[in-house]
């Protein structure tokens, strides 16, 4: 992807970040903010659920659509509670999408994506990618977790800061994190760019 893109879809996600942090700040009731968190989840599962006649996702989907329609009209605590377990939903789906892979006798997650990558690989590259499989399994649970006490600790700012900017932007700092670390400690490991580990993510999905 050229680097122009990788700029704009940066900026996009900056914006879109900010947006939705004070939209669920200060109008966590307002029908838009219900839409603008919620409609990248609900639209790309209908749709998905539509081309693949999957009913009973379609189902779900128009169900949980329901749902936030009869929250929204209640309004008060019950919308940002809403906000919290959205938050726990989709990090509690992405533990168990990692974890399910780490059963004996399985090819963990990132094991599959980095043989795509790897032209050679390696039993020592192997394990390591099943122990960082591992790894964000724990990843996801501690972003549950912090959620969780920020929401009962501190002011709802606070937490919708936490959700829609902090949350992304410690994915991020992990992934880079990681990657360079990576090759501190094992240097004989097969360089790959960030590029190449998302292109292998969006293949796996």
């Amino acid at each position: 992807m050229p680097r122009w893109r990788l700029l704009v879809a940066a900026a996009a996600l900056v914006v879109y970040a900010l947006v939705s942090w004070a939209l669920m700040a200060w109008w966590p009731d307002s029908p838009w903010a219900v839409a603008l968190l919620f409609g990248p989840l609900l639209v790309p599962m209908a749709v998905a659920a539509l081309k693949q006649r999957q009913w009973l996702s379609l189902v779900a989907a128009l169900a949980l659509a329901a749902v936030l329609v009869l929250v929204v009209q209640r309004g008060g605590a019950e919308v940002n509670r809403l906000y919290v377990l959205q938050h726990a939903a989709i990090h509690a789906l992405l533990a168990w999408g990692f974890a399910i892979t780490l059963r004996p006798g399985g090819t963990a997650l990132i094991t599959m994506m980095a043989e795509r990558i790897h032209t050679v690989f390696t039993p020592e590259m192997r394990a390591y990618t099943r122990w960082l499989t591992g790894l964000w399994v724990w990843y996801f649970m501690a972003m549950i977790a912090v959620s969780f006490v920020v929401y009962l600790l501190a002011p709802w700012p606070w937490w919708s800061f936490y959700c829609s900017v902090l949350t992304p932007l410690a994915a991020i700092v992990f992934m880079v994190a990681e990657h360079w670390l990576r090759y501190q400690r094992h240097p004989q490991f097969e360089r790959v760019s960030l590029t190449q580990v998302m292109q292998a993510w969006k293949a796996q999905r």
